[in-house]
């Protein structure tokens, strides 16, 4: 029997990722004259970094990251006026967030699931970092 391999994944996480994937929501959202003033699903994702230090020392509440913060900023900002553009409220998500202490990187993205129908949907992105990861 051989020896187990050693050393290829550091013993110590390195980054602490906080997500809120492809939340649905609804939203008076378009510049379409048949958008205006009919609701559209979207979807919905958040990635927060915080720093690592944050990770729980204890597998109890009064450390964890509170998800329900995340859902219920995406739900109120989706409902709280129309928006001309995906865009619009992809940022005022991204803002409302990236002011919660403890954000050390964050990507939000909006998807339109019922656009085309051999697409699975169309949408947007912004992130503070360029690249699939913050550095």
């Amino acid at each position: 029997m051989s020896d187990p391999i050693e050393g290829l994944v550091q013993h110590h996480p390195r980054r602490l990722r906080i997500f809120l994937d492809s939340l649905e929501v609804m939203a008076d959202i378009g510049f379409h004259d048949f958008e205006i003033g009919h609701p559209q699903r979207l979807h919905v994702s958040v990635e927060v970094w915080v720093p690592i230090e944050r990770l729980p020392p204890e597998d109890e509440e009064v450390h964890a990251w509170n998800y329900d913060r995340l859902r219920r900023t995406v739900v109120e900002l989706a409902a709280a006026r129309r928006y001309n553009l995906q865009e619009a409220l992809v940022q005022a998500i991204f803002e409302a967030i990236a002011s919660m202490a403890g954000v050390e990187a964050l990507r939000v993205r909006s998807v339109k699931p019922d656009i085309y129908r051999d697409a699975a949907g169309v949408g947007v992105e912004v992130a503070s970092f360029g690249g699939p990861w913050p550095e």
